[in-house]
């Protein structure tokens, strides 16, 4: 089985995964915003964005619930 290429993003795109990634991190609850889930809610959102999802509210939505997941 051969492997699928690193996606490539350019800096404009990293900062608004960024931009993403700190709105996300604000919609759980504070005490769950531990480093671990933060990595997780990043991680998240990078593979689903690797994958070719493009929509904000998609990925906003993914990365919120993996750190709700990563809290419980």
């Amino acid at each position: 089985m051969g492997q699928v290429p690193p996606q490539k993003f350019d800096a404009e795109y990293v900062a608004h995964l960024r931009e993403l990634l700190d709105i996300a991190v604000e919609q759980i609850g504070p005490e769950h915003r531990t480093p671990a889930a933060k990595a997780r809610m990043a991680e998240t959102l990078v593979r689903n964005a690797a994958d070719g999802i493009t929509d904000a509210h998609h990925l906003m939505e993914v990365t919120v619930r993996a750190g709700e997941d990563a809290a419980n």
